[in-house]
């Protein structure tokens, strides 16, 4: 698997086997930066290292083919580690290229089926942190310490997950927490809510409770953990009216007798 350089956009793009930071070797102290992600959080990077933790960045862009085919491991990593709440944080920095709108998408299209890291774009900042770093070659994935030294200007090649294992350095040895949504097995008092049609159009999503149920809270997420309903409901049989475009999602239920949660997929 080979990466994309941009040499000029006016001519497009050639293959190379180089990404790196080139503004940084490895045992450099990286510059602070301030950059906003796709929902709106603001992430400081001098904050987060000051709390003790490996930072990853991911600097990317949408058509890059080998950034579509990594992504999803990228992401794996974050799910696989606390989603930024325990010894990594994980972050994907855009080149520039691609705004809100774009990053968005290539996550719901590459990122696979975890909960997705930050991702920031033209319109956070992204673009000048690239610059800063030195990146010209995609993807570049590297890793700062909690002291702000570069630790790995160039992760590559990714095979899976375990690349970006293989990539802490000693001392850093966090525990595996999955976080995600997708993750969590059904479960409830007795398991006996279901749910039809699935995979379903996304039109009419049905929910049969257990007959003791005497209300139910219900909200659905996408893959990346947006919220994108949520109903109170005063019936064991629900049908749900809503608009969902294809995808994975977990219908999350809260009743009186537990919580369960129930994989979607919607064509």
């Amino acid at each position: 698997m080979k990466r994309i350089t941009l040499l000029l956009f006016a001519f497009g793009c050639s293959f190379a086997s180089m990404a790196q930071t080139n503004n940084y070797q490895v045992g450099d102290i990286v510059n602070d930066f301030t950059v906003t992600d796709t929902e709106g959080v603001i992430h400081n990077l001098y904050d987060i290292t000051a709390s003790g933790k490996y930072v990853f960045l991911d600097f990317f862009f949408d058509t890059c083919v080998p950034c579509q085919q990594t992504q999803t491991y990228y992401n794996e990593l974050h799910d696989k580690y606390g989603c930024n709440e325990d010894e990594i944080f994980v972050i994907s920095i855009n080149n520039g290229t691609d705004n809100n709108a774009e990053v968005i998408a290539f996550e719901n299209t590459y990122g696979g089926p975890w909960v997705h890291a930050p991702a920031v774009s033209n319109e956070g900042n992204s673009e000048a942190v690239t610059i800063d770093f030195g990146v010209s070659a995609f993807p570049t994935y590297c890793l700062i310490s909690p002291n702000n030294e570069m630790v790995n200007r160039d992760i590559w090649p990714i095979s899976d997950v375990s690349t970006f294992e293989a990539a802490f350095p000693t001392g850093l040895n966090p525990t595996p927490m999955p976080c995600t949504i997708l993750g969590i097995d059904d479960a409830t008092a007795d398991n006996s809510i279901s749910l039809f049609p699935n995979p379903s159009n996304g039109s009419i999503i049905n929910l049969k409770l257990n007959k003791g149920t005497t209300s139910a809270d219900v909200r659905i997420y996408s893959v990346t953990g947006a919220l994108v309903y949520e109903k109170s409901f005063e019936s064991n049989l629900i049908q749900i009216n809503t608009n969902l475009v294809s995808g994975i999602y977990v219908v999350k239920v809260n009743t009186n007798l537990g919580t369960v949660n129930k994989n979607l997929i919607v064509k």
